[in-house]
């Protein structure tokens, strides 16, 4: 079985809070040219077995599928194997709670009025390492990065303009979720009952820049 198809496999099998996978990966032929492909990994090596730590909170899930594909794309074969899982509970430190990215989302539409249409929004997410693959899983909002920091920030709308319609916020977020990937979801601004005429929408104004 391909190396990819045996994570595929694993992570199904993992309870849904996990944190760090210790995964082992002995390989039929030399240790060394597997070692060569999970080099990004930082791969330890116990006899001919190789072992790998992946962070789900790093979004290493991503990394670790890339690198088990070259392996097959090199027809380096071997047995994947789970030697242990951690597990761990999000913790919100500002309320207390646990949501996920989608559920940040939800509470915060509502909490708006009911005519809302134009919001501008952050991800602050927990760690710089995560933008990436958040980008990525998030391109249909159109993410921009906040300068030095660890911020993505989109719009959305009710109906209309331009901005993000919010299930498909809620849908993109989900993503994110599924992947490990954690921070936390804001509305900055918020516009009601404006009408694009002949414009896309509003533009706001934060430290000199137009959005």
């Amino acid at each position: 079985m391909r190396a990819v198809d045996q994570w595929e496999q694993i992570e199904a099998d993992l309870p849904a809070g996990w944190r760090e996978a210790r995964l082992s990966f002995r390989p039929e032929g030399a240790p060394e040219d597997a070692a060569a492909v999970l080099l990004g990994l930082r791969p330890g090596r116990v006899g001919d077995e190789l072992r790998v730590h992946v962070r789900r909170d790093l979004g290493e899930t991503a990394l670790l599928r890339n690198l088990l594909r070259r392996l097959d794309e090199k027809r380096i074969w071997g047995a994947l194997t789970l030697l242990g899982a951690d597990v761990s509970e999000r913790a919100d430190v500002s309320t207390g709670t646990g949501r996920s990215l989608a559920e940040e989302w939800d509470r915060e539409v509502s909490l708006l009025p009911a005519g809302w249409r134009d919001l501008l929004c952050e991800l602050d997410l927990d760690s710089s390492a995560l933008l990436p693959r958040a980008a990525l899983l998030g391109a249909p909002l159109n993410p921009t990065r906040v300068p030095e920091s660890s911020v993505l920030r989109f719009r959305a709308s009710s109906g209309g303009g331009y901005g993000t319609a919010a299930p498909m916020v809620r849908r993109c977020l989900e993503r994110m979720d599924a992947e490990g990937i954690t921070g936390h979801v804001r509305v900055v601004h918020a516009l009601s009952d404006t009408e694009n005429v002949a414009t896309q929408g509003p533009v706001w104004r934060l430290a000199g820049r137009s959005l």
